[in-house]
C-alpha cells in the first residue's frame, strides 16, 4: 500500500541531513561547486519560523521547555524527481537552500561519490576539529578535587600518618 521513497540505506541520509544541517555555509558552497548546475522546483521556498526546544530534567526526567529558536526549512525537487529536504538553524534562507539540494544530490547514485569526498567528508572532520576544541577548552577549566585527612587527632589521624 506504501512506496518506499527513501531509496539510501536505513540510517544513511539521517547521518548527512545532520552533518548538512551544522556546515557553514562556505563549506557547502565549496562542496556543491564540485556538481554541475541541477534545475529544480520548489515544492516548499525557504522560510524562517520557531520552534520550541525541550530538556529534561537530569538528561532523563521530564521534559521541560528552554525556549525557543529560529528555524529555516524549505523543500525541493530536482528534474529527475529527486526530493531535498532542509532544516537549519537561524535565518539563511541561502543555507537552507543549499542543504536540501546536497540533499537531493546525495539521493542521486551519479553524485553521491562525488559529494561524499568534496563535501561530507570535510564537514566530518570540521565538525570533529570543533568538538575536539571545545573539549580541550572545557579540559582546561577542570578541577580535580580530592579529599584530605583531618588532621585534628585521633586514632584515625595517627594511622594515616604511619
Amino acid at each position: 500500500m506504501f512506496q518506499t521513497v527513501d531509496k539510501t540505506a536505513p540510517g544513511e541520509r539521517q547521518r548527512w541531513i545532520k552533518l548538512l544541517a551544522r556546515a557553514p555555509q562556505p563549506m557547502l558552497e565549496a562542496g556543491l561547486a564540485t556538481v554541475p548546475g541541477q534545475p529544480r522546483t520548489w515544492l516548499r521556498r525557504p522560510e524562517t519560523g520557531l520552534l520550541m526546544v525541550q530538556g529534561r530534567v537530569g538528561g532523563t526526567g521530564n521534559r521541560f521547555n528552554v525556549g525557543e529558536i529560529t528555524v529555516t526549512r524549505c523543500a525541493l525537487r530536482l528534474s529527475g524527481g529527486t526530493c531535498g529536504v532542509a532544516y537549519v538553524q537561524g535565518r539563511s534562507h541561502s543555507r537552507a537552500e543549499m542543504v536540501a539540494l546536497a540533499d537531493a544530490l546525495l539521493q542521486v547514485d551519479q553524485f553521491r561519490p562525488i559529494l561524499e569526498a568534496s563535501l561530507l567528508a570535510r564537514i566530518t572532520a570540521f565538525l570533529d576539529s570543533e568538538s575536539a576544541a571545545m573539549t580541550r577548552k572545557a579540559q582546561s577549566t577542570r578541577v580535580d578535587f580530592f579529599t584530605v585527612a583531618r588532621e585534628s587527632g585521633g586514632s584515625d589521624a595517627e594511622a594515616a600518618d604511619s
